[in-house]
């Protein structure tokens, strides 16, 4: 157990001395800061075990989980994210702020695209912390998560409003620069900037196979223009609503057969059921609706590093996302 569930003999003595005059275990949990940090990101055998070394007294998990219950605190899964500095915050803010007044005929134009992995095993375990309800994305109850399972297959995909791309599954092995080039943009990206004309945005991530200067090349000579997009921003593509919504579709064919070939297959039938509103909605939630949320978010967090006095969200209204983009590549 680390130094942060650990109680010592100073806070020992004052939990038994309160509890010797007869108060209640959740209300001594909250006359202490230290306590109320023991009890966030614990599950029930960890505050048991912890309780009943000042108790003397055996585990006690279910008595524990209803003294946590009364006190209001419920078992529920930790929000995962991934790990973010302030630079990376920074980043997100900024780019809210370029972009909360495009319309929806701007995002209308952009393929959002990503790669995702999926494993024929589940890589879930059930791992509950005690938290009070509606207080799922403070800090300390979220877990962050930055690895993929072992056994698993990569598949990308693009979605724009009123259209998809066909589901690619990356096969043996890892994503390359050139492989994007063959397998993704020239096939894929490159037959929907035909479609959509010199209005088309493409969107894709940081990863270092997109950056690379083939891939660059390859972009300008096929005159496909490349939605600026900050490191470590995955909840705002609405893709990723797609992925979570494909596997559970996945997970209810319950597969019996334990080869990849029948996850490949069950993925590509299910990406092609999906349907065309479900894709349309999560574009319009996440980049419109979403956007200026994640703006209040972004500046709240970010605020004493970037703000300039004067500097206001009613300002001088914003160029569109096509505009936006053509000034940042400049």
């Amino acid at each position: 157990m680390s130094s942060r569930h650990h109680i010592d003999d100073f806070m020992r003595g004052r939990i038994i001395g309160k509890i010797e005059e007869g108060r209640k275990i959740t209300d001594v949990a909250r006359s202490s800061t230290s306590l109320t940090a023991l009890f966030h990101g614990c599950g029930t055998q960890q505050v048991a075990k912890s309780v009943s070394c000042c108790l003397k007294k055996a585990d006690l998990p279910k008595t524990v989980a209803r003294r946590l219950r009364g006190g209001g605190l419920y078992a529920r899964k930790p929000v995962v994210c991934v790990p973010l500095t302030r630079q990376h915050r920074t980043a997100r803010g900024q780019w809210c702020r370029e972009h909360h007044n495009c319309t929806e005929q701007d995002w209308a134009c952009v393929l959002f695209s990503d790669e995702s992995r999926f494993s024929l095993s589940s890589d879930c375990r059930r791992q509950l912390i005690w938290r009070e309800s509606g207080t799922a994305y403070r800090p300390e109850n979220i877990q962050e998560k930055d690895r993929y399972p072992t056994c698993s297959i990569m598949v990308w995909a693009g979605i724009m409003m009123n259209g998809r791309t066909r589901l690619h599954v990356v096969a043996n092995g890892t994503m390359t620069g050139q492989r994007y080039i063959d397998e993704v943009l020239l096939p894929h990206v490159g037959l929907f900037r035909g479609a959509v004309g010199d209005k088309f945005v493409f969107m894709d991530d940081n990863a270092t196979c997109h950056r690379t200067l083939a891939v660059l090349d390859c972009l300008d000579s096929e005159g496909i223009q490349r939605l600026v997009w900050p490191a470590r921003f995955p909840d705002l593509n609405p893709i990723e609503n797609v992925w979570d919504a494909l596997g559970r579709q996945v997970a209810g064919r319950k597969l019996s057969s334990d080869k990849k070939n029948t996850l490949i297959r069950a993925l590509t039938e299910e990406w092609d059921k999906l349907p065309q509103q479900l894709l349309d909605n999560v574009v319009q939630k996440e980049c419109i609706n979403h956007v200026s949320k994640r703006l209040g978010t972004a500046l709240r967090q970010t605020v004493k590093d970037w703000r300039v006095k004067g500097v206001t969200l009613g300002g001088k209204k914003r160029g569109s996302l096509k505009e936006e983009t053509i000034r940042k590549a400049n």
